[in-house]
């Protein structure tokens, strides 16, 4: 398997998304709800009356954090539905399939091709939240709240795992049915699992310190090479080619 014909193939793909506009607002909304509504609602917190004291914004700033994993593994959900099904519905896969790039080569450029918008658009996002957050939170706290080692794992481990292990499920559904809403829609099951790590941490069962954040995001990783492996292994390009309709 070489990576620059899987390249090739992500090149492809984002010159196709251009002209889904569907996809384009998918990975719009949830950046702009998380730079702008975590501000507005601490802001208000912070300037009732009374106040929001100074010892309680951490541990809400800690809570909006987590929406940046959750946003990371629903923000690709639509590209990763299409990325397979919706090309074939459209007629466009075929000669994709028929050339001589293997199997994994394919399934790689697609991932990479939905990993990439959904990661510059999460990081967009989180830059804003996080430049946002501070400027409500510093004449409370008097100090800027962010970037801490916490942000730091989620933003370069646990995003990235959890767009990837997004993407990589969204393909195995994708190549398995024969429609993209039933694609979106099991592809949408990967968004479960991060809500209850979410409640977990806000029913104070787990805490969501650097440490724990550092461990769900190595598992999430182990993850996501084991479902690569499991896409590739179901990946029937023989059947998508005569069976599929």
């Amino acid at each position: 398997m070489k990576l620059s014909k899987a390249w090739l193939v992500a090149a492809r793909d984002f010159k196709i998304f251009k002209h889904q506009k569907n996809m384009l607002y998918g990975l719009v909304i949830f950046p702009v709800i998380i730079s702008i509504i975590p501000s507005a609602i601490l802001n208000y917190a912070v300037n009732r009356d009374p106040p929001l004291p100074a010892a309680g914004i951490p541990p809400i700033l800690d809570a909006f954090s987590i929406f940046l994993i959750i946003g990371s593994a629903f923000v690709p959900l639509g590209i990763a539905g299409y990325t397979i099904v919706g090309e074939k519905v459209e007629k466009s896969l075929e000669p994709l399939l028929a050339g001589p790039l293997t199997d994994g080569e394919i399934l790689l450029g697609k991932t990479i091709s939905a990993v990439l918008p959904a990661l510059i658009a999460m990081y967009t996002g989180g830059v804003i939240f996080m430049v946002g957050t501070d400027a409500v939170s510093y004449p409370s706290l008097n100090y800027y709240y962010f970037p801490n080692w916490t942000i730091a794992v989620i933003l370069f481990l646990g995003m990235p795992a959890a767009t990837i292990m997004s993407v990589e499920f969204g393909v195995i559904v994708s190549s398995r049915v024969n429609d993209v809403r039933s694609a979106t829609n099991f592809g949408a099951l990967m968004f479960f699992p991060f809500l209850i790590i979410y409640i977990l941490g806000q029913t104070k069962l787990i805490t969501l310190d650097t440490e724990t954040m550092a461990k769900i995001s190595v598992i999430l990783l182990v993850i996501d090479v084991v479902l690569f492996f499991i896409s590739t292994a179901l990946f029937k390009r023989e059947e998508i080619l005569t069976k599929w309709k």
